[in-house]
């Protein structure tokens, strides 16, 4: 699995809870791109059929991830914001390498990774969140453990196409790059 370098600090909750319908707001938004970054493994790889079956569950889960999500943002009386660059994830992504089987290694690399922070992230908001709003906690803790399958699914994932010590090496490389990448991005009410 992928075991992040660093952990998210206190701070991070504090920018959270300092405006939680923005931050809803921004959970809405990475679900449904991540349903969309599912699909878009499918249409630019399907010569890879391993990858067709699991990828097209992962974006129907975050397509009701997102559904969920939403209920929450329309329950507040709020509406959904216009699409926008996630910092955290386009830096990553700039990471990625070239073409080929390099870039397609680096792709499910970099989705693990944003996977994994995003549970480390909803776990931290789950818990923050029992002695607050329990219902809010529970619908957090399930949406925390779908987060750690995903992460584990890229992983394995990357596993089928790419000898271990090549994926080791390089979630190593971008784990250290998203260390620091967490170390210079502001904090603010979203999940990256």
């Amino acid at each position: 699995m992928f075991d992040l370098r660093t952990a998210t600090p206190q701070s991070w909750l504090d920018a959270v809870f300092s405006d939680f319908d923005a931050f809803l707001l921004d959970h809405a938004a990475c679900e449904r791109k991540a349903s969309a970054t599912g699909m878009s493994f499918v249409v630019r790889y399907p010569d890879k059929a391993a990858l067709i079956e699991p990828l097209i569950e992962f974006a129907r889960e975050e397509l009701e991830h997102f559904h969920i999500v939403y209920r929450l943002v329309a329950e507040r009386g709020l509406c959904l914001v216009a699409d926008y660059k996630d910092p955290y994830v386009n830096a990553l992504r700039e990471a990625c390498r070239g073409t080929g089987d390099s870039l397609l290694l680096d792709r499910l690399v970099v989705a693990g990774v944003v996977e994994a922070r995003g549970c480390e992230r909803l776990f931290l908001v789950a818990g923050a969140l029992e002695h607050k709003d329990q219902r809010l906690a529970d619908i957090y803790l399930d949406l925390a453990r779908a987060e750690s399958r995903h992460h584990g699914l890229f992983f394995r994932l990357a596993r089928q196409f790419f000898p271990d010590e090549q994926v080791e090496a390089r979630a190593s490389a971008l784990l250290d790059f998203e260390a620091e990448l967490i170390g210079r991005l502001p904090h603010r009410p979203a999940v990256h």
